[in-house]
């Protein structure tokens, strides 16, 4: 099973990775794809959405967390109105 979720990247000040990683694996291990970049300091997100509606498409759980960035951005949006137009 696949899941979105934050991996840390920096040293001193906490900015994350979002990534489509195995289930199976630690927070720090090898990812499938990087897919978003979050920083909570200076409130900045970049995502990549093509390629979370990918992930998300093909049954990928986002964690809590990501989950919350991705409905601020409102991509969660964009997924039911392509589920919408796919039925």
């Amino acid at each position: 099973m696949v899941k979105l979720r934050l991996k840390r990247c920096g040293r001193k000040q906490a900015v994350y990775r979002i990534v489509a990683i195995d289930v199976r694996s630690r927070r720090e291990g090898r990812d499938l794809r990087k897919v978003g970049f979050y920083d909570p300091i200076k409130n900045q997100t970049y995502l990549n959405v093509p390629a979370i509606l990918y992930f998300l498409e093909k049954g990928a759980q986002p964690t809590r967390t990501v989950h919350d960035i991705l409905k601020k951005a409102e991509v969660l949006k964009d997924l039911r109105s392509n589920q919408i137009k796919i039925n």
